[in-house]
């Protein structure tokens, strides 16, 4: 019974499941940047300069025997994905700086404080 117990902490403490929904986010985010590259930026800004230089196909792109195209258009998707996630962890960053840096409201004084100024200022007038 000892071993459940502990598989069962192990498997539903915070960090595990915080990690377990952050892959699947990263997967699915990673799939929105792969069709943002494939079908936004490579016929809006990669398949022009491609064409002026007379390599309408990346893919097709070698030298001799090694195909570099492929690795090049995975070069370019690194690069995109590299920067969207360095703009999304800035923008957090900046909400979280703007978060710590409201002023609090001083919490109000419980039932218990309010009645020890009472008699403090009693005793100050006495």
């Amino acid at each position: 019974m000892g071993f459940i117990k502990e598989f069962k902490d192990f498997a539903f403490k915070g960090n595990v499941v915080d990690l377990a929904v952050a892959v699947i986010i990263g997967g699915a985010f990673g799939t929105i940047i792969s069709s943002m590259v494939d079908d936004v930026i490579t016929p809006l800004l990669l398949n022009p300069a491609l064409k002026a230089a007379n390599a309408e196909n990346l893919a097709e792109l070698k030298w001799g025997a090694v195909k570099y195209g492929n690795f090049l258009a995975a070069i370019i998707k690194f690069l995109v994905i590299a920067f969207v996630l360095f703009l999304v962890v800035k923008a957090a960053s900046a909400a979280n700086r703007k978060k710590e840096e409201a002023p609090a409201a001083p919490p109000e004084p419980s039932s218990t404080d309010k009645l020890l100024m009472e008699i403090r200022d009693e005793l100050k007038k006495n």
